[in-house]
């Protein structure tokens, strides 16, 4: 069977695109993958983090990714940190991969932005990190998010300089699954921005712990312009605050934007936005709930983390000694 890999840093709230972009994808692929699901705690230390928020934050991503339906038991579900062989790849990946291929990726631009020196290597070099994350389980597949696209084409790249320098075909190329409608769900204060954890205002993100009121006022409050819904997609795709809340009831519903419009074209936004806080409501309520029963109990958290863990482990051993006797390293 195909193997995917994917993993959500335990950064700040979960929210409504990570669940449409991310996760409910990833409950679909559970028939048809061998599943890997990863909370990437190292990943989270490229930036700043408070130690008992960052560990608070592991359990919350993993009580969310339990909430909406990945089966502890069918899936892995682990976080990086408890696997040292992530790491222990990662330097030997490091050590074949040009600094012109790093120079490359435009996430350290954006996240470094002007104190690019003052940056810290990890930023620079996670993507390092992430190829070795995915190719650690040899990994057929990704679900990913067109902004990560890059990085599944740079672990293509390191697979491949591996396999040819030692001449073998050990590593497979891994594809990136991108799926359709809304795996891009905007800010809710700015169609043009991406919906993010980082974001300093909290109404631009409905987070998957928002209960029924906090969610109604966020809709409410989100930003629209003066005019009625269009009744085409040509028209709507020049208003992307409309865009992006029409996108998001199609995707929260499971249909598409053009018949979102045919129910919804020429009328308010007031009333539109009446529709779209009960769908929201509808599927991300239970998930609400789920999860906080589920935080309520940090002990069975944890103990699914350790599992998963030592199954990951036993994936990961086996290869990076593989790796370790190819690459000439002497071994007990």
């Amino acid at each position: 069977m195909n193997r995917i890999f994917s993993g959500v840093q335990p950064t700040g709230n979960l929210h409504l695109g990570n669940y449409l972009g991310a996760i409910r994808n990833w409950v679909a692929l559970q028939n048809d993958y061998e599943c890997i699901f990863c909370i990437v705690d190292l990943h989270a230390l490229t930036l700043p983090q408070d130690p008992a928020e960052l560990r608070a934050g592991t359990r919350e991503v993993t009580a969310a990714y339990i909430a909406a339906g990945i089966d502890a038991e069918r899936c892995i579900i682990f976080n990086q940190s408890m696997v040292s062989a992530h790491t222990e790849l990662a330097w030997l990946l490091a050590c074949l991969t040009p600094l012109g291929w790093l120079n490359r990726m435009t996430q350290f631009k954006e996240k470094a932005g002007k104190q690019r020196d003052m940056a810290g290597l990890g930023l620079y070099a996670y993507p390092v990190l992430m190829a070795a994350d995915i190719l650690l389980y040899k990994a057929t597949h990704v679900p990913v998010g067109e902004d990560l696209k890059q990085h599944i084409e740079l672990a293509r790249d390191i697979a491949g300089a591996f396999n040819r320098r030692y001449e073998r075909d050990f590593f497979p190329l891994p594809d990136p699954l991108i799926f359709g409608e809304a795996t891009r769900v905007m800010s809710l204060r700015d169609g043009t921005k991406k919906m993010s954890k980082s974001d300093t205002s909290d109404y631009s993100r409905i987070n998957l712990t928002d209960d029924a009121d906090l969610i109604a006022l966020k809709i409410r409050r989100a930003k629209t312009d003066p005019e009625p819904l269009p009744h085409t997609i040509d028209e709507l795709e020049k208003r992307p605050e409309a865009d992006n809340l029409v996108g998001i009831f199609a995707a929260l519903d499971g249909i598409s934007r053009e018949t979102v419009l045919e129910a919804f074209g020429g009328r308010n936004f007031s009333s539109f936005k009446d529709a779209l806080t009960i769908q929201a409501h509808r599927v991300i309520g239970d998930i609400t709930d789920k999860m906080r029963r589920l935080m309520a109990d940090p002990g069975h958290i944890d103990a699914v983390l350790r599992r998963g863990a030592e199954r990951a482990a036993a994936i990961a051993a086996p290869n990076l000694r593989q790796v370790q006797e190819i690459s000439g390293l002497l071994r007990p």
